[in-house]
């Protein structure tokens, strides 16, 4: 499973209007992303930039299947007059993707403790 995360910009006095849009995201949507495999799906916002994250199977494969779907091509249609070009996109790039620089993996083991069991942040 890959973790991207990528940039997107939003244009001055539109983030509201953006923030609105996906607070009823449509169901539609979000079925076909999960048709597409896609979890974990967080987008941060700090000012006019956004940053996004998820998880999929090959996100190279995922830009592929989103140009195809129909719902998407709605969505994306609602979306464009919100944003402007992210400062360093490359002209092949299809989205501002990140690079990942430093991964930490959770301790899934059992017995392990969290913080706040150790009183850290009581």
């Amino acid at each position: 499973m890959q973790r991207v995360a990528f940039q997107l910009r939003i244009r001055p006095g539109k983030e509201e209007e953006y923030e609105e849009a996906h607070r009823h995201v449509w169901p539609e949507l979000l079925q076909e992303l999960e048709r597409f495999e896609v979890s974990d799906y967080s987008i941060f916002r700090r000012g006019q930039q956004l940053f996004l994250y998820l998880h999929v199977p090959d996100f190279d494969q995922l830009l592929k299947h989103l140009a195809a779907s129909d719902v998407n091509e709605r969505w994306q249609r609602e979306m464009a007059p919100l944003f402007e070009p992210v400062p360093d996109l490359a002209a092949n790039e299809p989205v501002a993707r990140m690079q990942e620089v430093f991964f930490m993996p959770g301790n899934r083991s059992p017995s392990s403790s969290s913080p706040s069991d150790k009183g850290i942040l009581e």
